[in-house]
């Protein structure tokens, strides 16, 4: 989810926190709501923030 958007992990980067729902949301959306809420936020931050463009 992150590689194939990298418009928004930029803004993420530039400061916009609240990108970080779009990305739990589209982990979701893909995993038809199967997916730990608590745990794919806790992820797609480690990532965002670790992962260089």
């Amino acid at each position: 989810m992150i590689a194939a958007n990298p418009k928004q992990v930029e803004q993420y980067r530039a400061g916009k926190k609240t990108m970080l729902g779009f990305f739990v949301g589209q982990v979701m959306k893909a995993s038809k709501g199967q997916a730990n809420p608590q745990l794919v936020n806790e992820v797609v931050t480690k990532k965002l923030e670790s992962s260089s463009s």
